[in-house]
C-alpha cells in the first residue's frame, strides 16, 4: 500500500515541529537549573568533603567563576565601566595618573617619565632635615619618584638642599604618614611605580642601597618588605625585624619571641609574615590592597601592620620578610605632638606626646574591634591564613 507524498511531508514537518520544541524547552530548563545547581554547590559543598578539602574545592570553585567572569567582561567591556563615564568615548578615558611634574611649554609628553620607577615617600619635620636629607640622597632620581610630607608646615627651608626642587613637596600641620597616604597615594595615582616605599623620617641608611634592596626582593618574591634593623643602633620592638647576619633575607625566625616559640608551623606574627611601620615597601599590587585597608580616621594606623600579610598576594610566610644584605638604623625620635616651631615648650610637648600615645592605644584597638566585627559580618569572606 502507497501512502501519498503530500502527507508524509506534512507528517515529518509536524515531527520536526515537536522536536525543536522539546529541544528549546530542553535548553530552558537547562539554563534555569545551572543556576540553581551552582548555588547549591556552593552551600553543600562543606558537608560533601573534609574540611580542608572542601576549602581548596571552594577556592577553584571560585577562581573557575572568576575566569569566566572575567572572559564575559572582556566580551562585554563597557559594563564594567562606572556609570558616570559612560557618556566619554572610550578613547579619552584617562582614568590613572601619577606624581610626576610635566613643564608648562615645549612638546607634550604622554608617556611621561617612564625611568621614576618606584616611589620614596617621607613622612618629615624641619627638625630632621639632616636625617632626612641622607636619606633622600641615596635613592637616585633616575629611577625614584620622591615626595615629602611635611608635618609641621615648614617648606621653605628645605629649599636649599640640591634636590629640593626636584621632589615632591605636601604639607598639612600635625599629620601622620598614614594620613598623608590615604589621601595622596590612593592606587590609581601610583599606579606608575613599581614599588612603594612609605618610610618614617628617622632612618639612618649608611648601609642601605635601595637598588640592590630591590634585587634581593625580586629574587626573594617578596611583595611586601622592610629592611633590616641594625639591632645595636635600633630602637627594636619585634625580633623578627632584627637583622640576621646570615643571607640575603629572612622570612620567618625560630627562636623565642614576645613570649612566643616560632617554628615552622609558625604562620603570623610575631614569628613570619609581617613587617613593621617605620619603613615598609609594597609592590603595587600589595599596596593597592594596602590602601583599602587603611582607615580613613585612624591616622596613626595602629594594628595595621599586624594584617599586612593579608595584602601579601598569597602565602605571606613567603610574600613578606625582611631583607638583611641591605639594612638601616631605626633611631626611634618621637616627633608626633611635638612643637612645629623650633622653639617648641618642652612641658607642652611632652604632654601631647603622651596624648597621642593614648590615642595610639585606642585606635589599635577600634581597628582589631572593626576587623573582628568585619570578619563576622561578611558571610562569603574566610580567613586565607587562619590567623584572625
Amino acid at each position: 500500500m502507497k501512502i501519498p507524498a503530500g502527507v508524509v511531508s506534512s507528517n515529518q514537518r509536524l515531527c520536526y515541529c515537536n522536536i525543536l520544541t522539546a529541544v528549546v524547552y530542553s535548553c530552558i530548563a537547562l539554563f534555569i537549573g545551572s543556576t540553581f545547581i551552582t548555588v547549591d554547590v556552593k552551600e553543600k559543598i562543606t558537608t560533601w568533603l573534609p574540611g580542608d578539602s572542601s576549602q581548596k574545592f571552594l577556592f577553584n570553585f571560585k577562581n573557575s567563576t572568576s575566569s569566566l567572569n572575567s572572559s564575559n567582561s572582556t566580551l562585554c567591556p563597557s559594563q564594567s565601566r562606572p556609570s558616570e563615564i559612560e557618556a566619554l568615548p572610550r578613547g579619552i578615558v584617562s582614568q590613572t595618573s601619577d606624581l610626576e611634574r610635566k613643564t608648562l611649554w615645549g612638546p607634550i609628553d604622554r608617556k611621561g617619565n617612564e625611568n621614576s620607577k618606584n616611589l620614596l615617600a617621607i613622612s618629615a619635620g624641619i627638625k630632621q632635615k639632616a636625617v632626612v636629607n641622607q636619606m633622600v640622597k641615596k635613592f637616585p632620581f633616575s629611577n625614584f619618584t620622591v615626595i615629602l610630607f611635611h608635618y609641621d608646615g615648614i617648606v621653605d627651608e628645605w629649599n636649599d638642599l640640591e634636590w629640593s626642587d626636584k621632589i615632591l613637596h605636601i604639607s598639612a600641620i600635625q599629620q601622620t604618614k598614614w594620613w598623608f597616604a590615604k589621601r595622596f597615594l590612593h592606587p590609581d595615582i601610583v599606579t606608575e611605580y613599581k614599588y612603594i616605599f612609605l618610610w618614617d623620617e628617622d632612618i639612618g641608611v649608611e648601609n642601605f642601597d635601595p637598588g640592590r634592596y630591590l634585587e634581593i626582593v625580586e629574587r626573594e618574591g617578596l611583595e611586601i618588605s622592610q629592611p633590616g634593623l641594625d639591632s645595636k643602633k635600633s630602637n627594636v620592638h619585634y625580633r623578627f625585624t632584627e637583622r640576621q647576619l646570615k643571607g640575603d633575607a629572612h622570612k620567618r625566625i625560630y627562636n623565642l619571641s614576645r613570649g612566643v616559640r616560632c617554628n615552622e608551623k609558625s604562620t603570623g606574627f610575631p614569628c613570619a609574615g609581617f613587617v613593621e611601620m617605620m619603613a615598609p615597601v609594597f609592590s603595587r599590587a600589595a599596596w593597592r590592597c594596602t590602601w583599602h585597608m587603611i582607615q580613613n580616621d585612624l591616622v596613626h594606623a595602629w594594628g595595621l601592620d599586624m594584617k599586612f600579610g593579608y595584602c601579601a598576594l598569597g602565602d605571606p610566610t613567603k610574600k613578606v620578610g625582611v631583607v638583611d644584605k641591605e639594612y638601616i638604623v631605626h633611631k626611634g625620635i618621637p616627633t608626633l605632638g611635638g612643637s612645629t616651631t623650633k622653639k617648641g615648650s618642652n612641658v607642652s610637648s611632652s604632654s601631647n606626646r603622651a596624648a597621642v600615645v593614648r590615642r595610639c592605644y585606642d585606635e589599635l584597638a577600634a581597628f582589631n574591634k572593626r576587623w573582628q566585627n568585619a570578619t563576622t559580618e561578611d558571610k562569603n569572606w574566610s580567613d586565607p591564613h587562619n590567623q584572625t
